[in-house]
Order: structure tokens, then C-alpha cells, then sequence
């Protein structure tokens, strides 16, 4: 199997165009019925303006970042390849539901600015796409995608940079700052971020987010920058001195606020935090990162 995203796009490019002309065309010829009507040709023109036709037509990076979107759904079992509509919304899980891109197992997709772990999201965002559109045609569909969200970089450098800066922030606007996937965000410094999906959360998540990702990144962290250290200390060509010493620096910013990060979350691991779906998407959100003093210890991305 081969698909190109460019031509599914044209296609669906093609088929809103119709349907807006279409649609204009019958207003146009709604308000020529009425003008007659009603004697009011001197008055009135039967133009619509292409702004006040209601409906949809195909916008590039718009329905990208929708694609995505979907993606990410697909990723944490909102949505599955193999059936129609919502396939999870809280209550019983239903393994049959998903055969051709199966969900991530703990709920916990971790996005940093390098591949650090195996269900990074980069790495499960390509393989929904070679899964769904084929392995042949893979380059060609992720460098579509990465012209359509702009940005600087190789493909995968493109939609890392996405993932880490701008996805939230869309779908939280999207969902007018109730978002159902959550993000658990270290700082400014990019230390650690990991998407869950809210509806999946249980009172395990958090504490399995720090064992099986905050902590595993504080030690790829601290042997990156024994590593860089140990390079430098070996006397490298003068070229490289620069470029390792700025690595050094990013790094060992991120290794301290991840080390700051992890003091919280493990206050919240103790705690188990339980969430109430009923309750809605803002009283949970304050929920799970309340410490037992009341204090919001602000571990998951602000959506004021």
C-alpha cells in the first residue's frame, strides 16, 4: 500500500471547493427569488460574499494539525482505525476495537526533544502514518506534513518541534481550555512533557509516569552529560568545543528542572490522586496536581 497525503489532500481540496460553490450558488439563488419577490432589485444585489457562505473549505494547515490530532487520538484509543466515531470515552475498555494501530498500553506518551523513549510521540505519530498511508510512501507523506506546519529542520525535526511547542496549545484552544488530553510539562526548559488521555487516567498514572519516564529521563540526562564531559575533557578539535559545551548547558538546565519536577511529582504519586469524570475537565485538572495542603503544585501545563 501507497498513499499520498498530497493527493488525498487535492482530492478533499476539490471536494469542498464543489460544495462551496454549490452551496453559494443556491444562496445566490435564494436572495434572487426573494429580491424578486419583493420588488427590491434597486435596492438589493443577489452577491454573497465568499465570507458569508457557511461552510468549510479545505485549509492545508488546518487540516494537518487536525490530522494529527487524530493521530494522537488514535495513540491513546479515543479513536480507532477500525471502528467509526468515539471508540473510548471512559467506562469498560474494549481491546476488539482496536487491530490495525493498537493504543499505547500505560496511557502515557512522552514528548521530548529527543527520542528518548520507544512510544515517544514522534515515534507513534510516524507509525500511524506508515500504518495508514504505507511504508513506500512514508518520506514523502511526513514532508508534507512538515511543509504544511512550517518550521525549520528535517521532517521529524519539524514535528518534534510541533509536538513540543504548539500542539497543546492548539488543542487546548480547540477545546476552549478544557482539554482531554492533559500535559504533564517540567518548565520552560522543555525538561519533560508527557501526554495522557484524561478519560484512561486512573489513579496509578502519575505514579507510573515518574517510574517508568521521570526517572528513566533523569539518568539518559545525566549520562548525556557525563558523556559530553568526558569529550571535552579529551581535548576535541576546536570546532566542536562550542557546539558541546551549548549541549552541556541545555542539558544540564533540563536535568535540573527535571530533578525539581520530580520532587512534586512524586508528592502526587504518593497521593494517588482519583478523578471523577462527572466532575469535568477544569475541577480534575486542579484535582490531580493539588498536593494534601491544598497548594496546586502546577505540574501539568498551564490552561488559564
Amino acid at each position: 500500500m501507497s498513499i499520498l497525503l498530497s493527493d488525498k489532500f487535492a482530492a478533499w481540496q476539490s471536494e469542498t471547493d464543489t460544495r462551496f460553490k454549490q452551496l453559494k450558488s443556491n444562496e445566490e439563488e435564494l436572495n434572487r427569488i426573494f429580491i424578486e419577490i419583493y420588488g427590491l432589485q434597486d435596492e438589493l444585489t443577489p452577491e454573497v460574499e465568499d465570507n458569508d457562505v457557511t461552510i468549510r473549505r479545505a485549509d492545508l494547515g488546518r487540516d494537518i494539525r487536525s490530522l494529527i490530532s487524530y493521530a494522537v487520538g488514535c495513540m491513546f484509543g479515543r479513536y480507532s482505525l477500525d471502528v467509526e466515531g468515539l471508540a473510548y470515552a471512559g467506562g469498560d475498555w474494549d481491546n476488539s476495537k482496536y487491530t490495525s494501530f493498537i493504543p499505547d498500553k500505560d496511557n502515557i506518551i512522552p514528548i521530548t526533544d529527543d527520542e528518548y523513549f520507544t512510544d515517544d510521540i514522534v515515534t507513534r505519530f510516524i507509525l500511524f502514518t506508515e500504518t495508514v498511508y504505507g511504508k513506500d510512501s512514508l518520506e514523502e507523506n511526513l514532508k508534507f506534513i512538515a511543509e504544511a506546519l512550517g518550521g525549520r529542520g528535517t521532517p521529524r525535526e519539524v514535528l518534534r518541534n510541533y509536538f513540543i511547542k504548539d500542539f497543546f496549545k492548539n488543542h487546548t484552544q480547540i477545546y476552549q481550555k478544557r482539554p482531554i488530553y492533559w500535559l504533564f510539562d517540567s518548565g520552560k526548559e522543555n525538561g519533560f512533557k508527557a501526554l495522557v488521555y484524561m478519560h484512561r487516567y486512573n489513579a496509578d498514572t502519575i505514579g507510573n509516569l515518574r517510574m517508568e519516564y521521570l526517572l528513566e529521563l533523569q539518568k539518559k540526562y545525566e549520562a548525556e552529560i557525563n558523556g559530553i564531559q568526558n569529550y571535552l575533557e579529551s581535548n576535541p578539535p576546536a570546532g566542536e568545543v562550542a557546539k558541546n559545551k551549548k549541549q552541556l548547558e541545555k542539558l544540564q538546565k533540563q536535568f535540573k528542572e527535571v530533578q525539581a519536577y520530580d520532587a512534586k511529582i512524586a508528592i502526587l504519586a504518593n497521593m494517588r490522586p482519583v478523578i471523577d469524570l462527572d466532575d469535568g475537565v477544569k475541577v480534575n485538572y486542579d484535582k490531580v496536581q493539588t498536593g494534601s495542603d491544598g497548594k496546586n503544585l502546577r505540574v501539568l501545563a498551564d490552561i488559564k
